[in-house]
């Protein structure tokens, strides 16, 4: 039995109780070696001294201006850290770690030999509870089953990241028989979470405040110093940081284009309201977006400038940004 990949576009109401998604466009960057955890440390804005082989840890990796190449979900795996994260925000990550990373023992890598699926939805537990002896949760978000890692993402539909060679993939797809979506439909629920998706196109733009970074617990303040550190804690004690990501929405006549701009009404006027940094287009033409736009109050009248019949209203997302 082959399990093909539906094209389908559907919105988040229309998605059914449980299902699959080919996470196809999905990597990590791996680091290990003697001073793995040493470097790594002073790389990025979590705490890696606090990961262990069942914790789940968000964190940026930042130039020495706090701007963010990268945003990742750490966790370890045959003795090596991994950083989740779709391979778009990869390759500038990869090359600046290597850069400082000949000064370290490091050994640090593209895993080639590993295949990511996910499998969302209300049965999703059981099923797994049906092929492993253990099924990570909240306290225990990271699991090893022989060759298998399983990754628990707590929010409104449980989703589970499962790792292994892509025949042990496949083989669990078929068996598992549920519908497979693209991985459009992944970046629909991280959207509509509020976790920031970065391309090379936005790598090195924002620093991790302007990303929601701290209000999903992406920043340790109390680590002590990483590259970019000064930077992130001169927005977060001084007040400094005016933007925020959103996550929008929009019923549209035509294709959202990557292009295509946000922007407000200023009295008579429009102009630009932000950036736009992913977006996704049911089949039905609702589509939602992740835009950096300003954080100081009510957001104005929007659209989008390519469709000016448009109304772009603000979605809440499911945590507060922390005051500035």
């Amino acid at each position: 039995m082959t399990i093909t990949t539906s094209k389908q576009l559907p919105s988040l109401a229309q998605l059914p109780e449980t299902y699959l998604i080919e996470l196809s466009k999905f990597g990590a960057i791996s680091l290990s070696g003697e001073e793995q955890s040493k470097y790594l440390q002073g790389q990025v804005t979590c705490d890696v001294n606090s990961s262990t082989e069942s914790s789940l840890l968000i964190g940026a990796h930042c130039d020495a201006k706090g701007k963010v190449f990268s945003v990742f979900r750490l966790i370890n795996r045959s003795s090596a850290h991994l950083l989740l994260q779709p391979t778009a925000s990869i390759e500038s990550s990869l090359k600046e770690l290597k850069k400082f990373g000949v000064f370290a023992k490091v050994t640090i890598d593209l895993t080639e030999n590993l295949s990511f699926m996910a499998l969302v939805g209300k049965q999703a537990s059981t099923l797994l509870q049906q092929e492993y002896s253990q099924v990570p949760d909240s306290l225990t978000p990271v699991v090893q089953i022989g060759s298998t890692s399983l990754v628990y993402l707590c929010g409104e539909q449980p989703r589970y990241i499962i790792i292994d060679e892509q025949v042990t993939i496949t083989a669990l797809s078929e068996k598992l028989a549920l519908p497979m979506y693209s991985q459009s439909v992944w970046d629909l629920l991280e959207i509509s979470q509020g976790f920031p998706i970065l391309t090379a196109k936005t790598s090195g733009h924002y620093v991790p405040q302007m990303l929601n970074l701290q209000a999903i617990n992406g920043i340790s303040f109390t680590k002590g110093c990483y590259l970019g550190q000064e930077t992130v804690a001169r927005m977060q004690y001084l007040g400094k940081n005016k933007r925020a990501l959103f996550c929008l929405s929009s019923q549209l006549e035509q294709p959202f284009q990557p292009d295509d701009v946000i922007e407000k009404q200023l009295g008579d006027n429009w102009r630009k309201a932000g950036d736009t940094l992913a977006s996704y287009q049911a089949d039905d033409g609702s589509c939602v977006i992740q835009a950096v736009l300003a954080n100081d109050g009510d957001l104005p009248l929007m659209r989008v400038a390519s469709q000016a019949d448009s109304v772009v209203t603000n979605q809440t997302l499911p945590y507060t940004l922390v005051a500035e």
